[in-house]
């Protein structure tokens, strides 16, 4: 695998790279970043973004699995600017709120699974994790069990993206193994390896103690890990065990929520019934930062009548810009049609399209995704359900080969993950297929493997 080299990229703004230099960039080995090769965009529009030298791409991940409604949408734009000759800041502290988050809260309320009760909100996904680790402690001190104040999640979940870090505040944080199929090494079923996944929660419970544990909180899919669904009999069981041992459900809806896999969230593709759940990204459609927690009647209620003061806050919680913003996002979804439209056309057409191009490819062990969330697994062997011998460069140069072809996609290791717009018309979505296709067919040609 040595042997690949990634395509040279365009000469770009060098005022932009030299600034750069003094940029951390997020989850990268910052050793190995060579400014000079950064792409810098300057523009965008709809399902393309443009970079400094006027090269157009077409967006397969949607920014960051975030611009759900993709680049420049007019009812977005409007909103955000009308909402500039309003208050600039309305915070929620001193009893008050402000219009577009009271309206904002009633619609979310409607559209979220039923039990969910009140919402407070974050100015990220990260802070709303951090509120719901401090609200799942804080109720189980309000219902007499003060001990249950470990929480367990997956490893390779984006939720706090800390766990490399011995030293973090935040303790009694425990991780079980995801339920990644593919990357199994054994003889049980796509079934029951879901079911002795699930499994694993409960001999991880029984191990600390249930009487110790608070919550479980996972991602219905999981998003950064790349793009990994669980086998079907995984959440059934999860919420058996959950219930049996009296262990918060805790979802983190970031990537999975507001349409992304074709229902309104992940937990109603999945049919789970949790306790509370992390929103970001698609709640604004990523033009403006805003995260929330949403907790059920079980939470709220004894949050409520047993709680008194509550020791959270952020300054800009429930900012009107970004609340003017959500509401505007949501009433595209959902009073335009396009969540309908997603959920019966163009999600079906996207899944079954991939399906037809890389079912039985050379190079592609698995397809898994719904909506318009996808990952192709790429494998030297798919049928023994092989890895590359070095992790993640064959990824890496089928990512690269996708950019020379005008496509942006992202590699999670050898995994490929595909997040297009929900705005993405079918024409859109076969330029999508046919580039990637393109990028596979190269990178298996490249290992000798078509």
């Amino acid at each position: 695998m040595n042997h690949f080299v990634g395509p040279a990229l365009a000469k770009q703004d060098h005022r932009a790279i030299h600034l750069a230099r003094h940029v951390r960039s997020a989850f990268q080995d910052h050793a190995l970043l060579r400014p000079e090769q950064l792409r810098v965009f300057a523009r965008a529009e709809g399902m393309y973004v443009w970079d400094a030298d006027a090269t157009r791409f077409l967006d397969g991940v949607c920014g960051q699995s975030c611009a759900t409604l993709g680049h420049g949408h007019p009812a977005l734009v409007h909103a955000a600017t009308g909402q500039l000759d309003a208050p600039g800041h309305s915070g929620q502290f001193l009893q008050a709120t402000h219009a577009p988050l009271s309206e904002l809260g009633t619609k979310l309320l409607k559209l979220l699974p039923p039990g969910m009760q009140r919402v407070l909100y974050a100015n990220s996904g990260a802070e709303a994790n951090d509120l719901l680790c401090r609200s799942v402690r804080h109720f189980w001190e309000l219902a007499g069990k003060p001990d249950k104040r470990i929480i367990i999640s997956h490893r390779r979940s984006r939720h706090g993206a800390g766990h490399a870090f011995d030293d973090l505040p935040l303790d009694q944080v425990c991780h079980i193994a995801p339920p990644y199929w593919f990357g199994y090494d054994g003889f049980l079923t796509e079934y029951e390896f879901g079911l002795a996944a699930a499994r694993e929660l409960e001999l991880k419970l029984l191990e600390l103690g249930p009487q110790r544990v608070g919550a479980f909180l996972a991602e219905p899919f999981q998003g950064n890990g790349g793009v990994i669904y669980p086998p079907y009999s995984y959440w059934p069981e999860i919420q058996r065990i959950c219930e049996q041992y009296d262990i918060l459900l805790c979802m983190d809806e970031a990537v999975s929520g507001f349409g992304r896999c074709g229902r309104w969230f992940g937990s109603d593709h999945f049919g789970i019934r949790p306790d509370a759940m992390i929103l970001d990204q698609g709640l604004t459609s990523g033009y403006v930062p805003m995260g929330a927690l949403a907790v059920s009647e079980r939470m709220a209620d004894t949050l409520a009548s047993l709680g008194g003061p509550f020791a959270h806050g952020f300054t800009d919680q429930g900012h009107p810009l970004a609340a003017a913003v959500a509401l505007a996002t949501l009433r595209v979804l959902d009073d335009d049609g396009l969540m309908k439209t997603v959920e019966h056309d163009t999600g079906l057409y996207f899944q079954y399209c991939l399906r037809e191009r890389f079912d039985g490819h050379p190079m592609v062990g698995q397809i898994q995704g719904s909506g318009m969330v996808a990952a192709l697994q790429l494998s030297p062997a798919p049928e023994g359900r092989a890895s590359f011998d070095e992790v993640g460069l064959a990824g890496h140069y089928c990512s690269l080969r996708a950019q020379q072809h005008g496509l942006l996609v992202s590699a999670v290791g050898d995994r490929l993950a595909l997040a297009p717009a929900l705005i993405a018309q079918h024409a859109h979505l076969d330029e999508l297929i046919d580039k990637l296709g393109r990028a596979v067919d190269e990178t298996a040609q490249a290992l000798a493997l078509m």
